[in-house]
């Protein structure tokens, strides 16, 4: 099975008084590889690459694959949990620069989303992550999520791009069933909800798995979910989702990470800021947040799916 399957969480960056917090950066990965998940992202949107400036996310990368090293070593020695890196922007040498930064940590892929603001034809979109894959040592991940970028990776797009030796997966959040199935049977790419919500059909439709940002929440759940699916138990993998669901859509209720922080927040994992100009979740959302959890936290995880 390719390594972009199962749940993948795309870190938060936790800050305190206004500075990246390590130490709950290094919690969260321990807490995440405890709980068996297959992935972290670092950078992603998720994580607020865009309010820390290039010392800041070098740093955070750092922690996050010593921190990921550390924890296989406690397992001993059973692999490191994969670290794929979001890489964005809309200058194509720029990030040819970045992947070059990267080609050499011990990276597991390189997450890049289309150009956003510039809006290039579907021409330019190829030609962009054609360069960038053809400098990259590493597996790419493409990120299809117009309602950010304002462009569109259009069908013809992405199978032209799958024949690339380097790109081997998608983020998608496209919100296109028919794309989506396209791509499941079309079967180069490895398809990965972004959309948290949708994490059952993706699974159900043939789909790989998901880059759940709700799954900093109750992750053992998530991957619960993901493995009673896979062993083809529909019923169970159901239950589990709709146990979920009501939490899922509370934590898009508003921008994310803002719902995500205040509920780890809540349960004193981190502290409940964010940079400029993202805000802090609303106190009624908060409030509704902790009492959805309670009622997962209610429902104990079988031992079935468990390793």
């Amino acid at each position: 099975m390719s390594i972009f399957s199962g749940i993948w969480v795309p870190l938060i960056t936790p800050f305190a008084d206004g500075a990246v917090d390590h130490a709950a950066l290094r919690a969260l990965v321990r807490r995440y590889a405890d709980a068996q998940v297959s992935g972290l992202v670092a950078l992603g949107t998720t994580g607020e690459p865009a309010t820390l400036d290039s010392a800041e996310q070098d740093a955070v990368l750092a922690t996050i694959l010593d921190e990921a090293s550390a924890a296989a070593r406690a397992a001993d020695g059973a692999g490191t949990l994969p670290v794929v890196v979001g890489v964005s922007g809309n200058h194509t040498a720029s990030m040819l620069e970045r992947i070059g930064q990267l080609n050499p940590l011990p990276i597991a892929g390189v997450l890049m989303a289309a150009p956003y603001y510039t809006r290039p034809s579907q021409a330019g979109i190829v030609a962009h992550f054609t360069a960038l894959a053809d400098a990259s040592e590493k597996p790419v991940v493409l990120y299809d999520i117009p309602y950010r970028t304002g462009v569109r990776l259009e069908l013809d797009t992405l199978l032209t791009l799958a024949a690339h030796p380097r790109i081997q997966a998608i983020k998608d959040c496209a919100g296109s069933l028919d794309k989506t199935l396209a791509l499941i049977r079309d079967g180069r790419l490895q398809v990965l909800t972004g959309e948290d919500v949708q994490i059952l059909n993706n699974l159900c439709l043939g789909g790989s798995g998901a880059i759940a940002a709700s799954a900093h929440v109750h992750p053992g759940r998530f991957v619960e979910l993901y493995r009673a699916l896979s062993a083809g138990h529909l019923d169970e993998g159901r239950r589990i989702f709709h146990t979920l669901a009501p939490l899922i859509q509370a934590l898009f209720a508003e921008p994310n990470p803002a719902p995500v922080k205040a509920l780890l927040a809540a349960q004193d994992v981190i502290r409940d800021e964010l940079r400029l100009p993202m805000t802090r979740a609303s106190g009624a959302l908060v409030e509704r947040l902790m009492c959805l959890s309670a009622q997962v936290a209610a429902k104990p995880l079988s031992a079935d799916y468990l390793r």
